[in-house]
């Protein structure tokens, strides 16, 4: 089942964030985050087993939201700057409430352009989803392709360009509505960042290749199109290694 596939590849990249900054920054985290992180890893591991075995989209959307919790629930310890001003206490949009959700809206919102680029580039409609109930003006496909790239390229590059302070609270406009976003000057450095996180290369786990990241989510989209032509048994998910 292409849900099957997509979600348990998001709750396991969700899982090698966790894994990462528990593994890079073990010892300036402190025992209670280090517990706390080592906790969420176990859970998406197991809500990853789970939604393997699921049969239905609605099991796999209930496993789909215990993994953000644990996910979402831990996020604030990997966020090591120490400023107050990046406090993270869980996620918002519509509008961000706080500049980490401000910066991870702004990179789900590039990621998803790209996603739907992709799908119309291999011929598939990003209007009719799978795991996203379809909406006039939505394109749930490309909403469902994004799930599984969301943990690996937007939230660890958010979580780069805040630990390694290129961004700074000042880069955040809080507005008196109550919502927050990045200042347009802030914008621009964040997509030129996030170009330069596309270039970077990787090994495609099921492809067996080397491409760059900007190029994952059009051999995902390849991919689907090719089990939906009856080529591939299954959607492999991607998952990042």
């Amino acid at each position: 089942m292409i849900v099957q596939g997509i979600l348990a590849a998001k709750a396991v990249n969700q899982r090698a964030v966790v894994r990462r900054g528990l593994r890079d920054h073990a010892d300036a985290l402190g025992q209670e985050a280090c517990d706390a992180l080592a906790r969420a890893e176990r859970q998406l591991t197991d809500v990853a087993r789970r939604t393997m075995a699921a049969e239905s989209v609605d099991i796999m959307r209930g496993l789909e939201g215990e993994a953000a919790l644990a996910y979402f629930g831990v996020f604030n310890h990997l966020i090591r700057v120490g400023d107050p001003a990046f406090a993270y206490a869980g996620r918002s949009r519509r509008p961000p409430l706080d500049r980490i959700n401000a910066l991870l809206s702004f990179l789900y919102a590039m990621l998803g352009h790209d996603c739907r680029s992709a799908l119309e580039a291999h011929g598939l409609d990003p209007q009719i989803g799978f795991l996203h109930v379809d909406r006039p003006g939505r394109a749930s496909l490309a909403l469902d392709l994004m799930e599984e790239l969301r943990p690996v390229l937007a939230d660890r590059l958010a979580l780069s360009l805040i630990n390694r302070r290129q961004l700074a609270a000042n880069d955040f406009v809080l507005e008196e509505a109550g919502g927050v976003r990045l200042t347009d000057d802030a914008r621009k450095r964040v997509l030129v960042a996030w170009q330069e996180r596309k270039r970077d290369e990787l090994r495609h786990p099921f492809l067996d290749e080397t491409l760059p990241w900007g190029l994952v989510a059009h051999a995902q989209a390849q991919l689907l199109a090719r089990h939906l032509r009856g080529d591939l048994d299954g959607y492999p998910g991607f998952v990042w290694r």
